[in-house]
C-alpha cells in the first residue's frame, strides 16, 4: 500500500496556477464513508466485491517538486517516508495504482483532503475539502479540484488543485471509491501532503511578481545580513536552511502550537507572520530565543557565535524549550527562515541610528549632564547603532490595496502590541506617508527610522532642561538589505520616508506627529547659536589592535567675533542598542578661537587603552560637550565608531559537483599584540546537518594565521553559500563567507568559482 513507481513520468506538461481566488468544496455528508481498506487487507477484496481499490499513491516527488519549487525540502529527499511538498493554487499530479483500471461509466471515486492536526473538523469546513474526481473542463473555478488527467492500465493519473486561500499545513487524503449499484471503500495514505503558500500564484495573497524576486525572497536559503555603525556597515552571513531537516515542521508547530493560530486564521499570512514575531521570541510564550543583551552568556550561545537558523530551530524543535541566546540580527535570521519555510517572502533588513521610542512620542528625548554623559534614571528613549528586522510580502485587504506590497515585522522584543511583545505587519507605504494609526505598529516602526532627536542638558532639579542640539536627520540611515542575486547591499531607505531635508519629509513627520497626540511645543525653547561648527575626523578602516586618533575640528565662521570653547571630549563603549558601556579615555580642553580661525584637539587612543573595555561588537562612541562661554550656550557632538575585526578567507579545493565531496580550508590571522587562545571556528554549509564545530590545537601567536581543513558534500547543484565564525577568548564577532557554484557531474566543464562573492567582509 506504499508508494508506487509512476508509469507517467514524461506524460504531462508543467502545472499552472489556478485562475479562482475563494475555497470551495463539498459537504462530507453527500460522500460515502464505507469501510477502512486497511494495509493489511487482501487487495482481492477490491477484486471480489466488484469496487475499484487504491492500491498505492505515487506523489510524483520529483515532477512535482520542480513545479512547485520544493524539491529541496527535506522531506521530499529523504530515503525513507518521504512527504510531498506542493504550493496551494497549483496543480499537482498524482499517480493512483488501482487493482482495474478506472471506468468511468460505473467507478466513482472522491478525494477528502483534511488538515492533519485538527482531531474535530466538520463537513467540508475550512479544516477539510471533499473534492469529487472531475473531467477536465468541469473543475471549480477557485477551489479544491481533482482533474482525470489519463490512465495507463491499472495506473490512473490525476492532477489535485487546492484552493488558492486553503490553510497552511500538513494534510492527509482520503480516497473513496464506488461502484454504480454496488459496494465502496476508503484509502487513506499514511504519509502527509504539506501545503504552502504560494508566490507563484496570482490568487494567493502572498503573490510576488518577478522570477528574481521569488528566487531571492523565498528559494534563498543563505545570505548576508548587515550590522556595525552607519560609517562602517559591516556585512553578516546566514544560512537560513529553510529546505533541512524538521525546519518546515517546526515552522508549523510555532503557528499552530507556540502563536495558537487556530482555524481559518492558518491560511492569512497577515494573521500568521503576527503570531511568529511574537512566537520567535520567548516573551508571553514558549517562543524560540532568548534574547541576551549583556556580556554574559553562560548557560548558552552567544549571538555572535551562531552562523545560521540550523541548529536554533533544530534544538528547539527537539526540546520545546526557548534557546539561548539572540539580539536582534538572530531574530530576524531565524523569522526569515521559517517564512520562507512557509512560502512566505521575506528578507532581513537593518537600519542605522534606529531609534526605540518607549512613549510613542516620535521624539527620541536623550538627557545629558554638565559632562555629557546621559543620565539614564531620566532617559527612557534609546538610539541603537543599527537594528535588524524583516520584512514581508503579501497583501492588505484589511488596508487596501494601496497598502500591499512589503511588510515590517520584528521578532526582537522591544515593546508589547496589544499585550504582547510583537511588531507589524506595518505597510511601508504607511509608514512613508506617516500613517502611523494603521495596523499594526505603524507609529512604532516610523518612529524607529524617523524619529526626531532631540538633545537636553539637565542642570538641576529646579533648573529647566535646557535643549542642546535637535537633530532631524539621524534617526533611519542606510536601511539595508543584501541585493537581488548578489552578495552587494541595496539601500532601502526610500521605501521608509521620503529623503532627509526635503519639504515631503518634514510634512510626513508634521503629519505623524500630530497623529501621535503628542506635543511639539518644547522644540522651540532655544534659538540655534551657528557661529562655531564641530566636526570629528575619523579614520574608517581602524582593524581592532591598532591604535587610532580622535580628532575634534572646530570653525570659527564669526568674521568679527573671537569665542571661547571649554568642553570635554571622551571616548566611552557602546553597546549596538546604544547603551553606553565604559569610559576608555576623556580629554578637557580650554581654548580660543579667533575670528574665521581654525583648531583641532586630538587624542590618541592605544589598545591598550580600549581593549580590556571592550563590548559587544567592539564599537564606541565618540563624543565631546563644549561651552561658548561667553555666550552661554552649549553645544554637543558625537559621533559612532567601530574597529574593524579581521575577515575568515575560505578556499574550496577543485571544482565542487553535487553529492561529490570536496575540502574547504579557512583561515584567519590574528590581528591582536597578544595570542589567540582556546579558539574555535563555526561553520554551516551545504550538506552539514549539523553545524561543524572545529577546535584548535595551539593559541595563534600575533599576526600568525589559524587555519582549519573540513569536508563538504552538496546535496545539489547550484548556487551554495559556507559561513564561518571565529571566536576565541581574545577575539569575538569575527566571520566570513563564500558563495558559490556547484555543478552537476555533466556540467564541470562549465564550472565557475564565484570568488567575488565571497570575502572580504
Amino acid at each position: 500500500m506504499g508508494a508506487v513507481k509512476s508509469k507517467f513520468s514524461n506524460w504531462f506538461s508543467r502545472c499552472t496556477c489556478c485562475k479562482g481566488s475563494r475555497s470551495n468544496s463539498y459537504d462530507l455528508n453527500d460522500l460515502p464513508r464505507p469501510r477502512q481498506l486497511n494495509i493489511t487487507d487482501d487487495v482481492d477484496y477490491g477484486t471480489k466485491q466488484g469496487v475499484l481499490a487504491v492500491q498505492g499513491i505515487d506523489f510524483c516527488i520529483e515532477t512535482n517538486g520542480e513545479d512547485h519549487h520544493t524539491s529541496k525540502f527535506n522531506l521530499m529527499t529523504r530515503n525513507v517516508d518521504r512527504c510531498l511538498v506542493i504550493r496551494r493554487g497549483q496543480a499537482f499530479k498524482l499517480d493512483l495504482l488501482l487493482n482495474r483500471p478506472y471506468d468511468a461509466n460505473k467507478d466513482a471515486l472522491s478525494f477528502i483532503f483534511y488538515v492533519a492536526d485538527v482531531v474535530k473538523r466538520g463537513p467540508s469546513d475550512d479544516s477539510s475539502a471533499a473534492v469529487p474526481l472531475l473531467e477536465k473542463g468541469s473543475e471549480i473555478v477557485g477551489g479544491w479540484n481533482v482533474v482525470y488527467e489519463g490512465q495507463m492500465d491499472s495506473h490512473l493519473m490525476v492532477a489535485v488543485t487546492a484552493a488558492a486561500d486553503c490553510i497552511v499545513a500538513a494534510w492527509r487524503i482520503d480516497i473513496d471509491t464506488k461502484i454504480s449499484g454496488g459496494g465502496s471503500l476508503s484509502y487513506t495514505h499514511p504519509q502527509p501532503i504539506y501545503i504552502l503558500f504560494n508566490p507563484w500564484c496570482l490568487n494567493d495573497s502572498v503573490y510576488m511578481p518577478g522570477h528574481s524576486h521569488r528566487e531571492e525572497y523565498v528559494q534563498e536559503d543563505g545570505g548576508l545580513m548587515y550590522r556595525g555603525v552607519y560609517n562602517r556597515i559591516k556585512p553578516t552571513p546566514w544560512n537560513y536552511a529553510q529546505y533541512e531537516k524538521d525546519i518546515l515542521d517546526c515552522a508549523l508547530y510555532l503557528v499552530r502550537d507556540v502563536g495558537k493560530v487556530k482555524g481559518r486564521a492558518r491560511s492569512d499570512p497577515i494573521k500568521i507572520v503576527r503570531a511568529l514575531s511574537a512566537a520567535i521570541n520567548v516573551q508571553d510564550d514558549n517562543g524560540v530565543l532568548l534574547g541576551n543583551w549583556s556580556s554574559d552568556f553562560g548557560g548558552g550561545t552567544s549571538p555572535l557565535k551562531w552562523v545560521g537558523s540550523l541548529m536554533i530551530l533544530q534544538k528547539y524543535y527537539e526540546k520545546k524549550k526557548p534557546v539561548k541566546y539572540a539580539q536582534c540580527w538572530v531574530y530576524a535570521g531565524v523569522l526569515t527562515t521559517v517564512c520562507r519555510a512557509l512560502g512566505i517572502p521575506c528578507r532581513p533588513v537593518s537600519g542605522y541610528d534606529v531609534a526605540h521610542d518607549s512613549q510613542g512620542s516620535l521624539t527620541i528625548d536623550i538627557i545629558m549632564d554638565e559632562d555629557g554623559n546621559t543620565m539614564e534614571d531620566f532617559t527612557r528613549d534609546s538610539v541603537w547603532n543599527y537594528h535588524v528586522w524583516n520584512e514581508v510580502w503579501m497583501d492588505r485587504p484589511d488596508l487596501g490595496s494601496e497598502y500591499s506590497g512589503w511588510q515590517a515585522v520584528d521578532a526582537t522584543p522591544q515593546e508589547t502590541s496589544e499585550d504582547l511583545y510583537r511588531c507589524g505587519p506595518a505597510s511601508l507605504q504607511a509608514v512613508r506617508n506617516g500613517e502611523v494609526q494603521r495596523a499594526y505598529d505603524a507609529l512604532y516602526v516610523f518612529a524607529e527610522v524617523n524619529a526626531d532627536k532631540v538633545l537636553w542638558k539637565y542642570s538641576g532639579e529646579i533648573q529647566p532642561l535646557k535643549l542642546l542640539k535637535r537633530d532631524t536627520v539621524t534617526i533611519g540611515q542606510f536601511i539595508s538589505t543584501k541585493a537581488i542575486g548578489s552578495m552587494d547591499r541595496e539601500d532601502i531607505t526610500n521605501l521608509y520616508k521620503y529623503p532627509e531635508r526635503t519639504r515631503e519629509e518634514r510634512a510626513t513627520m508634521e503629519k505623524a506627529l500630530r497623529r501621535s497626540e503628542h506635543l511639539f511645543a518644547r522644540y522651540y525653547l532655544n534659538d540655534a547659536f551657528n557661529d562655531v561648527i564641530f566636526d570629528f575626523e575619523l579614520r574608517d578602516d581602524i582593524k581592532i589592535g591598532q591604535d587610532f586618533n580622535v580628532v575634534l575640528h572646530m570653525r570659527n565662521r564669526s568674521s568679527e567675533n573671537q569665542h571661547q570653547v571649554k568642553g570635554v571630549l571622551r571616548v566611552d563603549t557602546v553597546t549596538y542598542k546604544g547603551v553606553t558601556g565604559d569610559g576608555v579615555k576623556r580629554y578637557e580642553f580650554d581654548t580660543t578661537l579667533a575670528p574665521e580661525a581654525k583648531e583641532e584637539v586630538k587624542m590618541l587612543v592605544t589598545f591598550d587603552d580600549y581593549y580590556k573595555k571592550l563590548v559587544d561588537q567592539a564599537s564606541f562612541n565618540i563624543a565631546c560637550i563644549a561651552t561658548i562661554v561667553e555666550a552661554k550656550y552649549d553645544y554637543f557632538a558625537q559621533d559612532d565608531f567601530r574597529v574593524r575585526n579581521p575577515d575568515i578567507k575560505i578556499v574550496i579545493e577543485g571544482k565542487p559537483v553535487s553529492r561529490q565531496e570536496f575540502t574547504v580550508t579557512a583561515k584567519l590571522e590574528n590581528p591582536l599584540p597578544i595570542p589567540l587562545k582556546s579558539g574555535k571556528f563555526y561553520v554551516q554549509g551545504p550538506g552539514l546537518d549539523q553545524q561543524l564545530k572545529i577546535p584548535l590545537d595551539e593559541n595563534v601567536a600575533p599576526g600568525a594565521v589559524a587555519t582549519v581543513q573540513f569536508k563538504l558534500t552538496p546535496p545539489w547543484a547550484g548556487r551554495h553559500q559556507i559561513s564561518a565564525k571565529f571566536d576565541s577568548k581574545e577575539l569575538h564577532d569575527v566571520d566570513g563567507f563564500l558563495s558559490f557554484l556547484v555543478s552537476m557531474p555533466s556540467e564541470t566543464n562549465g564550472y565557475t568559482n564565484d570568488v567575488a562573492d565571497g570575502n572580504p567582509i
